[in-house]
Parts: structure tokens; C-alpha cells; sequence
């Protein structure tokens, strides 16, 4: 990371989504399709409709991170089932895939879990690059399987949260 990028951080926001938001949201959704392309699976519909898809219920939410006037990340959860959230949607702007902004907007998406009394979180990628892993592991989430779909490798993770939050608390003894 810059030290450019690193004093623009400071000036960070993470907010809720707005309709204004939109046109990037879109952008950024397309910047991070794997070789351009949208999977079967993937219709994009909660792309269309953020409001509908994630800011309808309480235990969803919707943000997008701004530095100055350029939106330059953005990330969802959903309720998958009770007590389980899916975070979805994570993007980061390439220019600011270096900087700490993913692990900002991990942290504002568990604490909105935590907030609301999920038990678990789970996320997927196809991206196999380590970095989104190790990003991943440092916030204890642990992969659970890889399974092809539609010729593609899906990496999936959960993190038990109140078990990850125990740990915090009652490190094991060495």
C-alpha cells in the first residue's frame, strides 16, 4: 500500500447503501466477476435491487465504503437460515485491493452479526489467490470444502462465532 492510499484510508467511510451508490455497486459487482463472467448460479438479481435483497429485514444490511467522493468497496450479509449469515458481495476497488479496506468491511459485516445474534457466518469465494484466504483465516474463519461448479473452483468457510469470541476472551493456556 502507498502511504498515499494509507493517509486516504484514514479518511475511510463505511456507510449503508443508497440508491446513489448504485452505479458503483454495479461497477465494482462486474470488476470482480471471475474472467468477466457470470456464473449459472449467479443471477445478480440482489445487484439490481439492493434495498429488497438486503435492507428489507433488520438482520441484513448493505455497505459501501467511500474514500473522498470515489466508492471503493462494498459488502452484504443476508440471513441464510436462523442463526446463520452469509456474508456476500465483498468487492474492493483494485486500486485498494493492498490496503486494509476488505478487512474494514469484514469487521463492520461480523459486528453487524454479532449485533444481531447470529450464531455462525459463512461466505464462499472462487478465488483461490492466498490472500483472500489468509484474510479470511485471520478473522478465524475455516474452510470447510472446495467444490467444482460449472468448471469453477467454490471455496467455502464459516466462523462459529461465538466459539471464535470465546477463544478471544480464554486464550488457550500454553
Amino acid at each position: 500500500m502507498s502511504n498515499e492510499q494509507e493517509n486516504q484510508l484514514q479518511g475511510l467511510i463505511i456507510r449503508t447503501y443508497g440508491p446513489a451508490d448504485q452505479k458503483d455497486v454495479v461497477r465494482l459487482y462486474h470488476d470482480g466477476l471471475l474472467a468477466g463472467q457470470i456464473t449459472p448460479n449467479d443471477t445478480g438479481l440482489d445487484i439490481e435491487n439492493i434495498e429488497n435483497a438486503y435492507l428489507s429485514e433488520l438482520s441484513s444490511h448493505f455497505w459501501t465504503a467511500h474514500v473522498g467522493e470515489r466508492m471503493v468497496g462494498m459488502i452484504g450479509v443476508v440471513r441464510d437460515e436462523e442463526h446463520v449469515a452469509e456474508i456476500r458481495r465483498l468487492r474492493v476497488d483494485k486500486e485498494w485491493q493492498k490496503t486494509s479496506l476488505a478487512s474494514q468491511l469484514i469487521e463492520t459485516a461480523l459486528a453487524h452479526c454479532r449485533q444481531h445474534g447470529y450464531l455462525k457466518v459463512v461466505l464462499d469465494t472462487r478465488f483461490e489467490r492466498q490472500e483472500a484466504v489468509e484474510l479470511f483465516e485471520r478473522f478465524g474463519f475455516q474452510h470447510t470444502r472446495t467444490r467444482a461448479m460449472h468448471e469453477k473452483e467454490l471455496l467455502e468457510f464459516y466462523l462459529d462465532i461465538y466459539r471464535h469470541a470465546d477463544q478471544e476472551k480464554n486464550p488457550p493456556r500454553k
